[in-house]
């Protein structure tokens, strides 16, 4: 039974259906979690590429900071705006693919794996049945903020929307809030620079902080339950440090 109890809390992490994973969900687990490693990298470095080459973090973030703080430097001339817009639109776009193809591959299992959420899931099991222009739109409309881009991206795999028609339409949703995002910052110009600048002066503290800060969270948790398992097990015993009698 206890192995049983275990096999099935760990369907939680496990989106494939069967007890053995194929080469194809092997490949995509291993490209997935290529994607949280890039995200991972990328992080600490972000003070210091937003200054000196914004373009470059468009690419690997493909966040809307990087997208507007490009734009503010494309106004005072550093680089075309053009190029602002085309990276930002490629580093939203580059590994979406990546979800639509888990989304075809496992379903709504992927889409549990995204999500806890049961109305998320009973929304997504919902939609197989809703009309295929209505999630084209919701592909476009992903890119937003707010919205759960991940799930409608696995739907739309799931759901069987082809790669070619998903790409579009995916590519046509992040051109148009990179546009916006992009304009916002064009029209701050040398104000918004001048604040990336500021940023980029206190790199090394930020990366430091934001590196320190992710290593001490986990010995803190880990310090913590590890004191309450010694509360636990001092309420549990007597006053001289052995369990209490009971009347016979």
């Amino acid at each position: 039974m206890s192995s049983l109890s275990f096999a099935e809390r760990s369907r939680r992490w496990v989106p494939w259906q069967g007890r053995r994973a194929t080469a194809a969900d092997v490949a995509l687990m291993a490209a997935i979690g290529g994607v949280i490693v890039l995200g991972l990298v990328v992080r600490p470095l972000r003070p210091y590429l937003i200054a000196s080459n914004p373009v470059l973090l468009e690419f690997l973030g493909g966040g809307l900071a990087e997208i507007g703080a490009a734009a503010a430097f494309a106004r005072i001339g550093e680089l075309p705006l053009w190029l602002a817009i085309v990276a930002g639109v490629a580093g939203m776009i580059k590994l979406d693919w990546l979800t639509w193809w888990a989304g075809r591959q496992w379903g709504l299992g992927i889409i549990s794996f995204f999500t806890t959420s049961e109305r998320t899931k009973r929304f997504a099991e919902r939609a197989r049945e809703l009309d295929p222009w209505l999630l084209r739109l919701a592909v476009v409309l992903a890119p937003l903020p707010g919205v759960p881009s991940p799930v409608i991206f696995a739907l739309a795999g799931w759901t069987r929307m082809r790669l070619i028609p998903f790409l579009l339409l995916d590519a046509l949703g992040s051109l148009l809030i990179t546009g916006l995002v992009a304009g916002l910052g064009y029209g701050l110009g040398q104000h918004a620079v001048d604040l990336v600048l500021t940023i980029d002066r206190y790199a090394s503290l930020v990366s430091l902080t934001i590196i320190g800060f992710a290593l001490t969270v986990p010995l803190i948790r880990k310090l913590i339950r590890r004191l309450r398992r010694k509360e636990v097990g001092r309420l549990s015993t007597g006053p001289a440090g052995t369990q209490e009698s009971r009347p016979g």
